[in-house]
């Protein structure tokens, strides 16, 4: 059984968190500037081979009605761009409050989220993967 790598997609950053080899616990990895969908490619092939990743996650960015925003639509598109070019499945899984509850979650611990969006963006990444590994266990 190997990793899974959960990827909250934005314009800005791109958040990322990694499961536990046995698929149970999962936890932020780090944020990224993006840039460019060839340069996060990049990170991200060298995420899968150091940290052995059978299985992308991507956050579905849908609005509270559960519709389609821009920022879905750049999602999906970046979601095919990785399918074309990793060799490992992808599969989407709806975010929807997780940067709330990431938000919520960080200031508990008493970190100050006005100049940490980067922890933010990797806490959001970990509660929709570990969402999803709670439901697929």
């Amino acid at each position: 059984m190997g990793r899974l790598l959960a990827i909250d997609y934005g314009n800005k950053r791109v958040g990322l968190a990694i499961s536990d080899p046995t698929q149970i616990i999962a936890k932020p990895y780090k944020t990224v500037a993006y840039s460019d969908n060839e340069n996060l490619l990049t990170q991200i092939r060298t995420i899968i081979s150091n940290k052995k990743i059978e299985k992308i996650i991507l956050g579905l960015p849908l609005n509270m009605k559960g519709n389609k925003s821009h920022q879905t639509n750049l999602t999906i598109e970046f979601c095919d761009f990785l399918k074309e070019n990793c060799n490992i499945p992808i599969l989407m899984y709806d975010e929807r409050l997780s940067s709330v509850s990431a938000k919520k979650s960080l200031v508990l611990q008493g970190v100050k989220t006005g100049y940490n969006k980067a922890r933010i963006d990797e806490t959001a990444a970990a509660i929709f993967l570990q969402q999803y590994l709670d439901q697929n266990r």
